[in-house]
């Protein structure tokens, strides 16, 4: 039985903002460690770093903006392999407010925003491109 968890559940946040009890379990999705950022001052929870995008991946996409189409059903392609690490996200968005923690300065062209449709099942609805900066 696929448990329905609601949109307001999953939180976005950038590690270098302050953590807040509103946040919930933090869970930092990144496969490296935020620079200059100590574990104390991240209160992360857990570290799903298994679950973030390939090595490959992110050094590809870089944060270029004209990439992020591509680098997002790349990441949705490596995600489908991670259905245990996926699952347990679920269980812990269910059962409360999670927040998915990332280093990077974007808001709309982050793993993270793809990782919370796929835990929200909407991955698969076309996404708007991200806003320029």
């Amino acid at each position: 039985m696929v448990v329905k968890i609601l949109p307001a559940n999953i939180a976005l946040k950038r590690a270098y903002d302050p953590p807040d009890e509103a946040d919930g379990v933090r869970v930092l999705v990144d496969r490296l460690w935020p620079r200059g950022l100590t574990k104390a001052s991240a209160a992360i929870d857990h570290w799903a770093k298994d679950i973030a995008p390939s090595t490959e991946l992110r050094k590809w996409y870089h944060h270029d903006h004209a990439h992020w189409d591509e680098f997002r059903q790349r990441y949705l392609a490596e995600l489908k392999d991670k259905g245990p690490q996926i699952e347990a996200l679920r269980k812990l968005a269910a059962a409360g407010p999670i927040t998915l923690v990332y280093a990077a300065r974007g808001t709309s062209d982050v793993n993270a925003t793809v990782l919370r449709e796929v835990l929200l099942g909407d991955a698969a609805a076309p996404r708007n491109k991200p806003r320029k900066r």
